[in-house]
Order: structure tokens, then C-alpha cells, then sequence
């Protein structure tokens, strides 16, 4: 797998200007880096192939769908589960995977094993799916939440 000591000063130049507009033609990236298209072209394909740029996305805005309210719920699980005959964190990590209201589970150090991120339309829905789902899993023992009031940074750009 190649490394980021792999990439040169133009490779990260790309990435960068990919980073702030993924829908940038070839021309333009290469007018901003400096290169000819066709040499940009090939650049930004053996970066794909290496892994460095793993897929391109629209980024939408959740306020204006209606998704009102982020919260973060720290989430504990039980250590030992008789319900499931795999462990509680196989088990809360398949149904996290159909949560739609979750948009982000990291497993964490310390006292509490996972940490969410939550798109809900207000305080209702949050309870729902508090109520309904999270709390409801067998593997689930304890949950305290967050809610964002205001957001400060956000950035999906890396720090190259």
C-alpha cells in the first residue's frame, strides 16, 4: 500500500484542489497545479489506484433537508451478551450499519466504547430513535448524549 512519503508536491497540490471542488475538470485542476491536462489525468488516476482518493461525493446540506438537530451519543455496551451468540460490539456494530440516523459510529477508548454521530429532524425523532432503537439493542447498556448547538469548524478537507 503506498504511503504518504509516496506522494510528491504536485500529487498533494492535486489532492488539495480535489478537496476543495471534487467536481473540477481536468482542465482546471491543471491550470491551478501548473500541469497539462493528459499529465493531470494520469496523475489524478494513479492516485485513485493507489487508494489516496477513495471515491467522490456530493455534500449535502442537513439543515436544508430538514435534518435540525446533530447530537453525539457516547454509547456503553453490555461485556457479555447471552442474547447474541457473537459478541455485543459484532452485534452493535451490524445495526449500526442500518441506523440511517446514524452518520458516524467510532469506536473509542476509555469509558465508554462507541461514539455517535446523529442527524435527527428535532427532538422528537432524536427521542425515537433513543427510545425505539439505541436503547432497545440488546448489547446497549448505557447512552449520554450531546447535542451540537453550534458548529465552530467543519471541514471534510484533510490537512495536507
Amino acid at each position: 500500500m503506498p504511503a504518504l512519503s509516496d506522494l510528491d508536491q504536485m500529487d498533494l497540490r492535486v489532492l488539495r484542489m480535489l478537496q476543495c471542488n471534487g467536481r473540477a475538470t481536468y482542465d482546471e485542476i491543471a491550470q491551478a497545479v501548473n500541469l497539462s491536462p493528459s499529465a493531470t489525468l494520469r496523475r489524478v488516476k494513479r492516485l485513485e489506484e493507489a487508494g489516496f482518493i477513495s471515491g467522490y461525493v456530493a455534500l449535502l446540506s442537513p439543515e436544508r433537508l430538514g435534518f435540525s438537530l446533530t447530537a453525539y451519543i457516547n454509547v456503553r455496551l453490555e461485556k457479555h451478551s447471552a442474547v447474541h451468540k457473537r459478541s455485543p460490539m459484532d452485534a452493535f456494530r451490524a445495526s449500526v450499519q442500518v441506523w440511517p440516523e446514524v452518520v458516524e459510529c467510532s469506536s473509542l477508548t476509555g469509558e465508554m466504547d462507541y461514539l455517535l454521530r446523529v442527524l435527527v429532524k428535532d427532538m422528537a425523532h432524536y427521542s425515537r430513535f433513543v427510545m425505539d432503537t439505541l436503547l432497545k439493542h440488546p448489547s446497549v447498556q448505557d447512552c449520554k448524549t450531546s447535542f451540537v448547538l453550534d458548529r465552530v469548524k467543519q471541514t471534510t478537507a484533510l490537512p495536507l
